[in-house]
């Protein structure tokens, strides 16, 4: 009996007869998929996690940084150079986009897109630049939910695979004691708490990467209605590195 419950003690006589080894020891491919699949899932979700903790440290630097650097800029074309040249900077690339409106608005006459006023075109550029920033934001958190919602229900799948064959070995053994009964099936609860081991980062870094987001993009949301207020309103865009001025509340004149 001992032997067909804990054969992993054979091979290791001062080791825990109901550890993990055992559990190894004694469980089939299926079991060992589970435990292969429950490891994937964990190094998946921590090397997201990891990534995503750096790629917002930065996000938050650029949030306080390049905002002030735009804004103390002495003119657009001095704040156009202060943003320029930071890539992975949403901030830096919002203040581009629109500039880089601007600056087409008042160039072109003959696309569907000048036709509207500037106020509109620049719109159309900061909106596209913030949904594809959020694309950005959002990319990998399908991930950790699925790894969250699917992890505990993995492990559970080991779980009743393994009991399912500790039962049999014991009925096969002809001995039901709980002494006889408590090892296999304790072992086979291993791999809930494994899922569940696995599961929770997963949904707490979730949570706090959707919470981060929803920060950062509000903060890009009122960056651009600035922005807009700027480009359409106050100064116009630069064009071959000079300033030039846009009479307020009036229609901008287009060349031919």
């Amino acid at each position: 009996m001992n032997e067909t419950l804990s054969p992993a003690a054979a091979g290791n006589p001062g080791g825990n007869p109901y550890g993990i080894s055992a559990m190894l020891a004694q469980t089939d491919a299926v079991g060992l998929a589970v435990i292969v699949l429950l490891v994937a899932m964990s190094v998946a979700s921590w090397y997201f996690i990891a990534a995503k903790v750096l790629e917002q440290l930065a996000l938050r630097r650029a949030a306080r940084q390049t905002p002030d650097a735009f804004w103390g800029a002495a003119d657009l074309a001095a704040a156009e150079r202060e943003v320029r040249g930071r890539p992975g900077d949403p901030f830096a690339v919002l203040a581009l986009a629109g500039v880089e409106a601007s600056r087409t608005h008042a160039a072109s006459t003959r696309t569907l897109g000048a036709a509207c006023d500037l106020s509109d075109f620049i719109t159309r550029a900061l909106r596209q630049s913030i949904v594809a920033t959020t694309a950005r934001l959002e990319a990998g958190q399908t991930l950790l939910a699925s790894v969250g919602s699917t992890a505990p229900f993995v492990g559970l799948f080991g779980t009743v695979w393994g009991i399912y064959h500790a039962l049999v070995a014991i009925s096969l053994s002809g001995q039901g004691t709980l002494d006889k009964v408590a090892g296999p099936v304790g072992e086979a609860l291993i791999m809930t708490a494994a899922g569940l081991a696995v599961a929770i980062p997963a949904v707490l870094a979730y949570n706090t990467f959707v919470r981060a987001n929803r920060l950062l993009l509000a903060q890009l949301d009122g960056f651009a209605h600035d922005l807009h207020a700027a480009l359409a309103v106050g100064p116009r865009a630069p064009s071959a590195g000079t300033p030039v001025a846009a009479p307020a509340a009036q229609p901008v004149a287009r060349g031919a």
